[in-house]
């Protein structure tokens, strides 16, 4: 089974509740599981969640919405996953973070297609980034999830679920896919204020006049309109991985002292 882990919680510290920030009446979350429905190469999604009550609100969205939700670690979203792949008996995780509602199925199937064509053990878009940040994808078999999740000790290799993998290739057949062209100073994620007020515009402009609107036509809105991508031109994309290697640098630190 190919098992979609969208990961989802409320305590980020940069815009706190984000998942459930509401854009044109919807939950951003919603409007997420509303662009990735499309995808054809899914068996099955489910939203990952932690424990903590934070993210209570999280759980009782889903049970509104009927949407499976697994609940686990907050700090340790490796055990998360892997803890959900076990509970579905998944043989390919598709992982995916509940803070881009500008997802694209088709991107989503074409990384399903290309892991499932080679032998790979891991198959993403962000190793050489060329899509926009949002359109994130990573495709990986459950066998390498079980192996990071035994070898993984670092805090950034816990927190960031798949960087036990791609930061061994010695040990992991990696694949990636880019785009036609490069697309990396595009930020379509929601972290920060800003981000928010970015894919509300998007919204506002293309959503009313079709709900399935195409990463082509944000682009060619972005080329009418040039100025949206100022909104958010300004956000510190590695905030987040940085703020994770500080704590690697902290607990090697620790270790050495023992």
């Amino acid at each position: 089974m190919i098992l979609t882990i969208l990961q989802a919680r409320m305590s980020s510290s940069r815009l706190p509740g984000k998942v459930l920030l509401p854009i044109l009446g919807e939950a951003m979350l919603q409007r997420q599981l509303e662009r990735i429905s499309p995808a054809r190469k899914i068996d099955h999604l489910i939203v990952a969640t932690s424990v903590g009550r934070e993210d209570d609100a999280v759980a009782a969205f889903c049970f509104e919405k009927r949407v499976d939700c697994f609940r686990g670690d907050l700090e340790n979203v490796l055990d998360r996953f892997y803890q959900a792949a076990k509970n579905y008996d998944a043989r390919t995780i598709v992982r995916l973070t509940g803070d881009c509602p500008l997802a694209d199925p088709a991107i989503i199937d074409r990384a399903i297609t290309i892991f499932e064509s080679g032998k790979y053990d891991y198959v993403s878009n962000t190793v050489e980034r060329t899509y926009p940040v949002g359109l994130d994808v990573e495709v990986f078999s459950v066998e390498a999830l079980e192996e990071a999740w035994r070898e993984a000790v670092l805090p950034s290799e816990k927190e960031h679920v798949t960087r036990f993998i791609y930061t061994h290739p010695e040990d992991f057949r990696i694949g990636q896919f880019k785009s036609e062209r490069n697309l990396s100073d595009l930020r379509w994620t929601v972290d920060e204020p800003a981000d928010y007020e970015f894919v509300i515009k998007i919204y506002e402009r293309l959503y009313p006049a079709d709900h399935n609107f195409t990463t082509e036509d944000v682009l060619n809105l972005l080329q009418k309109e040039p100025q949206l991508k100022a909104i958010n031109a300004g956000v510190d994309p590695g905030r987040g991985l940085n703020k994770s290697l500080e704590q690697d640098a902290q607990f090697m630190k620790a270790i050495e002292k023992e």
